[in-house]
């Protein structure tokens, strides 16, 4: 027997011949699968893991941005109803077109969504974990009417609960006041919490951190500089409106016709100057009338859509005027003066920083053309505006002194 030619015939695996189409190893994809296109199509499967977290993170995130938009549409809604504060609002307004036209990029508009998110989770988070409550004392309200006697249990379970939800919302606070701390009271953290030494200090730095964020006292002081360099502006023309109606015939149409002669060439000015005081932080820039003329020219047809804009949306809110709101839902209709003012702020604001980044035209026949063509445009519209204002005093609550509640310029409130 020949053991050595057997010997010489047996190889080691990592020796062995492999065909070729198994590749050098055995293991490896064959040559011709391994170059294949279909192969390469094939995703890999570490990666598909990242990749649904990047796509839910994401939903997440729109959804939030959403929610916190109408938070913030809510928020100045409520804002623009209390008298005083509703500065708040219009600064707000101001500041949001003073920075698109700052930057120019819409998108640098909408701003403080993400903290008016949490805001307004709070709020509903509030609101939904004090309905236990709510709902015991509309029980106990019942029995005091079936049986006053036997009511005295009902009384002490609402206290109960009252104080239970007052300390689980103050906790759901503390913990940073998202949702979905309303949810979960998380005890085990709450009583490790009560071991911290520094636990008030944290607390207190953490309200004035969130109050700091907001920067109300800027708004507030944004607003009522931007309320009274407006106020400016309309009192001349609008009083004459306003005083035609207490004059003779003859004369009351010559002075309506001359407010709003006076209102119309105000009218074409007033978006912009609004949105170049709160960009350069100046109340002197409402007297400014110049670079304001030079930027429409660099862009007539923007600052004639954006001046379109601000009118035609402000046109339908004169139909919430008709009626006084009650007290309780003064904030409802605002919500619509919001809606509709909000764009047109946008939109103004875009328009002055597009066209401080634009050159004016080097051809001075096209130039002059389109700046005319744009006030063609723009004429026709405004004329409207000031006519349909002029007859809104016959339809509205406050009768001739509606002519001052200029939703448009002003705070964005019906009243």
């Amino acid at each position: 027997m020949n053991t050595q030619g057997q010997d010489e015939g047996f190889q080691p695996d990592e020796q062995k011949a492999v065909p070729p189409v198994l590749g050098k190893h055995v293991g490896e994809l064959p040559p011709l699968l391994e170059a294949s296109p279909v192969v390469e199509m094939l995703p890999e499967l570490p990666a598909i893991k990242p990749l649904i977290h990047r796509i839910g993170h994401g939903i997440y995130s729109a959804v939030g941005w959403c929610f916190g938009m109408l938070s913030l549409i809510g928020g100045l809604s409520v804002i623009s109803v209390i008298p005083i504060i509703n500065l708040i609002s219009l600064g707000y307004l101001l500041h949001v077109s003073g920075t698109i036209a700052r930057t120019g990029r819409l998108r640098d508009g909408f701003i403080g969504v993400r903290k008016a998110g949490q805001l307004g989770g709070i709020v509903l988070g509030i609101w939904l974990v004090l309905w236990p409550a709510r709902f015991i004392a509309l029980l106990r309200d019942s029995a005091v009417i079936v049986d006053p006697q036997h009511a005295g249990g009902w009384s002490v379970g609402m206290w109960i609960v009252t104080a239970l939800t007052t300390l689980h919302i103050i906790w759901a606070l503390l913990r940073g006041g998202k949702l979905r701390h309303f949810f979960w009271p998380a005890p085990i953290r709450f009583f490790r919490w009560l071991g911290t030494p520094d636990k008030f200090n944290t607390a207190r730095d953490a309200v004035w951190e969130t109050a700091d964020g907001l920067h109300l006292p800027k708004l507030f002081w944004l607003g009522t500089r931007g309320f009274a360099g407006t106020v400016l502006w309309l009192l001349i023309p609008v009083t004459l409106m306003i005083l035609a109606s207490k004059i003779a015939h003859n004369a009351g149409i010559l002075v309506s016709v001359l407010g709003g002669v006076l209102l119309m060439g105000v009218l074409l000015f007033l978006p912009f100057l609004q949105v170049r005081f709160a960009r350069e932080n100046r109340f002197r820039a409402f007297i400014e009338i110049g670079p304001v003329c030079r930027l429409a020219g660099r862009s007539p047809f923007k600052f004639w859509f954006a001046l379109t804009l601000t009118l035609m949306l402000a046109v339908p809110l004169f139909l919430l005027k008709i009626e006084l709101t009650p007290a309780e839902i003064t904030w409802l209709p605002a919500l619509f003066f919001v809606v509709f003012g909000l764009p047109a702020r946008l939109i103004t604001g875009w328009a002055l920083g597009r066209a401080e980044q634009r050159e004016p035209s080097p051809n001075f026949l096209v130039r002059w053309f389109c700046r005319l063509t744009a006030l063609g445009l723009a004429v026709p519209f405004i004329f409207s505006y000031v006519v349909i204002l002029f007859f809104t005093q016959y339809i509205s609550w406050n009768g001739t002194l509606s002519l001052l509640e200029q939703h448009a310029f002003l705070v964005p409130s019906p009243f």
